[in-house]
């Protein structure tokens, strides 16, 4: 039964993910039938992972209070209300209100799972089921892309819409029935609600693990969900097609990414050096964009999905992070952690953003690409030098390292 519970919210997960990345493929057609502007279309989408951050804090202390059970499938009906209207939506605001509330809804979904994982499951195991997780979780995206397109030019994009809001009710009835919560850990002198943040915020290991979780997920999600588009259409004049299978293969390498990831920390018996071996080889990749961005389609392509792979240790570095926090704290620490990480993700759009802007050269629209790299690369490196001085937290504690 544990199983079942855990696979309903995996199937919650692909919902989550499908529904921060289905809003491009409907550029087209809610910009014929609403009038939606590019800004418009940049401002829903940017809402849903606000909404969706800023709800980790709320999300953390429900987990902990009332439990994974009741948490997700209360908001998941939220997310399914945001569905419904986006299905009925005409105009832009209503769309806008409408990516808010899916946010909100899809919040507590993969940390509900970290919970039951942590505290159900032995701890060595805790990153590889955590990956696989988010490697599964990660067809959303897939999902999110063609398939998509395919069904809303066949069908139109409200009843298809419509038809994932029903969806979405029933994955929410599932949770409810199937997930078991595990048992409550209460902790009498321990900070009651919000303040348990705060007492996270004080446990000094996780200082130099937050940098990294800031700029980690958001450079892989940065450059597929934001950046490669342009940087293709204009520097190598792809059409919609060629843009699609780029990042179609880096979907795939992100979700090839989290199965590697998985096993990695308790075969080599070390979480520090996986994930930082694995953002040496995205600072890599970014380097050489920034260096050669006219290198070749095929060469940019796999730098493109070697980040991609690259970017996806997010279940190690959990699982880094919370072998420091206490046990009646978990459900607001891993939600204070993904918080960080979603939260970053918007913070670097905007950065970035401003960056392309500032060096925007028509005669040269390479030149901007270089210093997006760039910047990418720097702001890996540097959260890389701090993340270095981490204490390492071993799956098999007493188990000899192999050098």
């Amino acid at each position: 039964m544990k199983m079942a519970g855990l696979a309903a919210l995996c199937l919650a997960y692909v919902f989550s993910q499908f529904y921060r990345s289905f809003l491009a493929v409907l550029t087209p057609a809610l910009g014929a039938d609403l009038g939606m502007t590019k800004a418009d279309l940049s401002l829903a989408s940017g809402v849903w992972f606000a909404a969706f951050a800023l709800m980790q804090f709320a999300v953390g202390v429900a987990l902990d209070r009332f439990g994974p059970r009741r948490t997700t499938a209360l908001f998941m009906l939220v997310a399914a209300a945001g569905v419904a209207l986006f299905a009925v939506a005409w105009t832009p605001t209503a769309i806008v209100a409408a990516m808010a509330l899916i946010g909100i809804g899809c919040a507590p979904v993969l940390m509900a799972s970290y919970v039951i994982i942590a505290r159900g499951y032995d701890a060595a195991r805790f990153a590889l089921m955590a990956s696989v997780f988010i490697g599964l979780g990660n067809l959303g995206n897939i999902i999110g892309a063609a398939p998509m397109a395919a069904a809303a030019e066949a069908y139109g994009w409200r009843p298809v819409v419509g038809l994932l809001g029903a969806a979405t009710v029933l994955v929410a009835l599932a949770i409810l029935l199937l997930v078991r919560d595990p048992e409550r850990i209460d902790d009498p002198d321990g900070p009651p609600g919000f303040a348990g943040f705060l007492a996270v915020l004080r446990i000094r290991a996780l200082w130099f693990i937050i940098p990294l979780t800031l700029v980690y997920y958001a450079t892989a999600g940065g450059i597929r969900g934001l950046w490669t588009g342009p940087f293709l259409a204009e520097v190598y004049d792809a059409d919609t097609i060629l843009i699609g299978q780029v990042t179609l293969a880096m979907a795939l390498a992100m979700a090839m990414g989290s199965f590697v990831y998985g096993p990695l920390d308790n075969w080599l018996n070390t979480r520090k050096w996986v994930l930082s071996a694995g953002v040496i080889l995205a600072i890599g990749a970014c380097i050489f964009l920034a260096a050669a961005p006219q290198s070749g389609l095929a060469a940019v392509t796999a730098a493109l999905v070697l980040i991609g792979a690259a970017c996806v240790g997010y279940g190690v570095m959990t699982a880094h992070a919370k072998s420091f926090i206490p046990p009646a704290l978990i459900g607001r620490g891993v939600t204070l952690m993904n918080f960080f990480s979603i939260g970053g993700v918007a913070l670097m759009q905007f950065l970035t953003g401003t960056i392309v802007t500032v060096t925007a050269d028509p005669a040269a629209p390479e030149t901007a690409y270089q210093w997006l790299f760039g910047f990418y690369a720097l702001t890996l490196a540097l959260a890389l030098a701090v993340y270095l001085f981490s204490r390492d937290a071993r799956p098999r504690p007493d188990a000899v390292t192999a050098r």
